[in-house]
């Protein structure tokens, strides 16, 4: 009760107006990753892998970012299942659909990797709002759910994005069989950058047949509620993002985390590979808590 007195009134202080953003994520480029993270159904490493998917061409993507804010969406993630990005034809399609995104008055976000200051640059001249690239877990717990690539060079990545001028979504999973000192080490190292990313989802982790992690229990939701907290308190003026593992959470949960700091949802029924609440749903939540969606 303490912390989400707590986070609450730094919640209120830095964010008035309990105003949420809603943000729709599509899957670009899905499946055959060469990364072997342990919760992710499209590494190639995994049974799970959904190479068979087609890399979507740039007009159906932008038709998909024009009925996502047709729907209320204020900013659109763009994904693409890489180590890191490729420059030729792919990454000049990623120009292309960061630009159409814009052109649609809209924030665009793209995740795919690491990346160099060429590209970093690039992705800003067309007009990227935000680059996403998470951190998982504590520096501590990394090694036990990734080993092709280290933290160090996550960081690295982050550096590159902040260099070229683009903002930062940068959060992490909880459920991976981590400890209490593990979450805190990864709000943490979050916490200490400076400056805060901008946007910090938080995610649980959704358990896929096939993947390493596949038989890990699911989160109590109140653990997640306290991770929102604490991101909040500790990171005020970020947007904490509540991310995988809503769908199944109940309703009272989502408002819990609602009132512990959560100022931004992923919102469209898929997050990538796994499944959301429908906007429908979603719309039905935010009224019933008296949210307003951020314009």
């Amino acid at each position: 009760m303490d912390l989400l007195w707590q986070a609450q009134q730094v919640h209120r202080a830095a964010n008035p107006g309990y105003r949420v953003q809603l943000a729709s994520l599509l899957s670009v480029k899905t499946g055959g990753c060469e990364e072997d993270c342990a919760y992710c159904p499209q590494s190639m490493h995994h049974s799970s892998d959904m190479s068979g998917r087609p890399e979507l061409e740039v007009e159906p993507v932008l038709a998909r970012a024009r009925a996502a804010r047709d729907a209320g969406a204020h900013r659109f993630c763009m994904g693409w299942a890489w180590r890191e990005i490729r420059d030729g034809a792919p990454f000049e399609a990623m120009l292309q659909m960061v630009r159409g995104v814009r052109e649609l008055g809209m924030e665009a976000c793209v995740t795919a990797g690491m990346l160099t200051d060429a590209q970093a640059a690039r992705l800003a001249e067309a007009g990227l709002t935000a680059y996403n690239h998470n951190l998982d877990t504590s520096p501590e717990h990394y090694a036990r759910i990734i080993t092709t690539r280290t933290y160090q060079e996550r960081l690295e990545t982050l550096a590159r994005v902040r260099r070229a001028g683009v903002t930062l979504c940068c959060g992490g999973i909880i459920g991976m069989g981590e400890g209490v000192a593990d979450r805190a080490g990864l709000l943490q190292v979050l916490a200490t950058l400076d400056p805060h990313p901008e946007s910090v989802p938080i995610n649980a982790l959704v358990a896929v047949e096939g993947t390493p992690l596949e038989d890990q229990p699911a989160v109590d939701p109140l653990e997640l509620v306290r991770m929102v907290a604490t991101a909040r308190i500790l990171m005020p003026h970020s947007r904490v993002r509540l991310s995988a593992g809503r769908e199944q959470m109940s309703r009272e949960a989502q408002v819990l985390c609602l009132l512990a700091g959560a100022n931004s949802i992923f919102y469209g029924d898929t997050l990538l590979t796994t499944a959301n609440p429908a906007a429908a749903a979603d719309r039905e939540l935010l009224a019933a808590a008296g949210v307003q969606v951020a314009a």
